[in-house]
């Protein structure tokens, strides 16, 4: 059994920095989860709370049945990528994927020889095997570095930001070969990253972490709509959701012109602020300003093909429209904005979600273009 299960886990160092707080999930086995969040948020201190190389202040950590609180790092069966490769420069690439087994395995020398060109195999560098890393690219060092985890057979892979020295066209190839991999062998992964991106192509669910506390667990489409707090909604997507201050007026409120009612307002007193939030690919954009719920004027155009991202001025805040390539506003152009009711967020003061927006509804966004 591979499945891993953290329960009230709290790391402190000394008596007041929290490195994780109250941690709470389990991990199915063959299960691929992300855990995501901004620098510092205590991701990387989970996944090192997992491996053994730290040791919970308090809570229970199990692999399968066992809690393993006090099982050293070598007796939990666990493998570990990190963003540093860690190859052994004066090692060829079969002295490095033969390391892997050496105090981990029982199997003669030609048995681990065969396990080692069936990985290469698998992972596409049976032709390197006598080369040395500082002959490989980038890519090819990542992939012996996941060799050298998986010639072990752990119950459990645990991958720390793996692919952030890879370049952008590297780092989206590497996340196909991942899940592909992942599938593949069957396995348990628990993956680190601050990649937002990562996050929602690569998991089966995603943990979402912020200031050492766990936010919310859910598939990536489960995160995306549904967010739980102001937090989660703005960390994902890209470009972030656009969040703006609303008072609510006989139990409505307004995103630019549109009125908004809802029944979830009915415990909120008349007067009372709360914070709208639209995502950027859902905002419609007409170039007749006349047109929508709102005016906003056009700071920047980002070009990119197939569609632009626009930084307008609404509501003396920054502003974010994604739109297709037909829509190309003039900096300094002003634009209408209109707000599907049913694609708004409502949060309240303290961040909590009151509202989300309506799935079958989606389609009200497109075409992304001029009312």
């Amino acid at each position: 059994m591979s499945r891993v299960t953290l329960t009230d886990v709290t790391k402190m160092y000394g008596d007041d920095v929290i490195g994780a707080e109250d941690i709470n999930f389990r991990i199915q086995d063959g299960e691929f989860l992300i855990l995501v969040g901004p620098s510092g948020c205590g991701k990387s201190t989970t996944l090192e709370l997992i491996a053994g190389l730290l040791r919970p202040t308090s809570g229970e950590i199990q692999i399968g049945d066992s809690v393993v609180n006090d099982t050293p790092p070598q007796d939990r069966d666990l493998a570990m990528v990190f963003q540093d490769y860690a190859l052994y420069p004066h090692k060829t690439v079969r002295g490095n994927l033969l390391f892997g087994m050496k105090y981990n395995t029982d199997l003669p020398a030609s048995a681990q020889k065969e396990k080692v060109e069936e990985v290469a195999s698998l992972l596409g560098i049976a032709d390197l095997l006598d080369q040395k890393p500082g002959q490989l690219s980038g890519g090819q060092q990542q992939r012996v570095a996941l060799g050298r985890a998986i010639v072990r057979d752990p119950d459990v892979f645990l991958l720390d930001e793996p692919l952030s020295n890879l370049d952008a066209k590297l780092r989206t190839q590497m996340r196909a070969e991942l899940q592909q991999l992942q599938a593949e062998l069957d396995v348990t992964m628990i993956y680190v990253t601050h990649d937002q991106t990562e996050a929602m192509t690569m998991g089966d669910r995603i943990a979402v972490l912020n200031n050492g506390q766990v936010q919310q667990v859910g598939t990536p489409s489960e995160v995306y709509a549904e967010p739980t707090n102001e937090f989660v909604a703005q960390f994902i997507g890209s470009p972030s959701m656009n969040i703006f201050t609303t008072t609510i007026r006989g139990k409505t409120i307004r995103a630019g012109n549109a009125p908004v009612q809802l029944d979830t307002l009915n415990e909120y007193a008349d007067g009372e602020e709360l914070r709208v939030g639209i995502r950027p690919e859902d905002v419609i954009v007409s170039e007749d300003s006349t047109q929508g719920n709102a005016v906003a004027s056009v700071s920047v155009v980002e070009n990119l093909g197939s569609e632009n991202i626009l930084h307008l001025d609404f509501a003396n805040q920054d502003f974010i429209a994604k739109v297709d390539e037909r829509v190309y506003p003039s900096n300094g152009d002003e634009v209408g904005l209109r707000f599907p009711e049913p694609l708004i967020y409502v949060f309240d003061n303290e961040g909590r979600t009151i509202k989300t927006r309506n799935i079958d509804a989606v389609e009200q966004r497109q075409p992304r273009r001029q009312l």
